[in-house]
């Protein structure tokens, strides 16, 4: 599929989030995964505020970067703080250099491979909710017109979370938040549990965990719940290899 093409089934999905099973873990997975694609970058992860506006990690492109934007919730700084509460996209940090910015999350992410990094506000107007994170494994340069794009993106997305929710003044529904948190946090759960019967690794036990929940129509929290209370639901999944 060439890049145009990509570009306006992942526009499609991004805005298509008024139907009756919408998922939102799946939701922000699916757009980290292609703005990994879209952009040439190795790895996207994406944190929404909470009630009490605190980053939380929603979803990232794999493990690796999963684990970064978890160490930026817990440090408190890095690209994603920075934008969430400026209101302003990071664009083109070079991680080796970032020490004195970012005293805790650049050497981390430096260790993890990671040299260049870019993030950009999850924003209506001047309502932003969270951020979105591209990592890459060289510095590089993010073009201008790779910048409007990544932001188009990351708005549109924005726009049918707060549409989907019915919310007023642009502010998510602090129970809605709250059932996605418990969400990520029981397929956490799932993908150690499926990761430790099949030994395989978590990206491995995620994708299993994702297909089987696609190919039998089921919310992906859903099955993880039964992945780790009720595994005789789920026999396909877990019986070890």
């Amino acid at each position: 599929m060439i890049q145009a093409e990509l570009l306006a089934e992942t526009l499609v999905e991004v805005a298509d989030t008024l139907v009756d099973d919408f998922d939102l873990i799946e939701f922000l997975r699916m757009l980290t995964s292609r703005i990994s694609e879209l952009f040439d970058v190795s790895a996207a992860g994406l944190l929404l505020a909470d009630h009490r506006g605190h980053l939380q990690m929603m979803a990232a492109s794999d493990e690796r970067s999963g684990m970064l934007e978890l160490f930026q919730v817990q440090t408190d700084e890095g690209p994603c703080h920075d934008c969430y509460h400026q209101g302003e996209a990071v664009i083109d940090a070079d991680l080796s250099e970032a020490a004195q910015r970012w005293p805790r999350f650049a050497p981390r992410a430096v260790q993890a491979g990671y040299r260049g990094v870019h993030a950009f506000p999850m924003r209506l107007r001047q309502e932003v909710i969270g951020a979105l994170n591209l990592f890459s494994t060289d510095v590089g340069q993010m073009t201008p017109a790779d910048t409007r794009m990544v932001q188009a993106v990351a708005d549109i997305a924005t726009i049918g979370l707060l549409q989907e929710r019915a919310i007023q003044r642009g502010v998510i529904q602090t129970t809605q938040l709250q059932t996605a948190l418990q969400s990520r946090i029981v397929i956490e759960q799932a993908k150690g549990a499926l990761a430790q019967m099949h030994s395989c690794d978590l990206d491995q036990a995620f994708e299993m965990l994702r297909s089987y929940a696609r190919s039998h129509n089921q919310r992906l929290g859903e099955v993880a719940y039964w992945v780790t209370g009720e595994p005789a639901r789920v026999p396909d999944l877990t019986t070890p290899s």
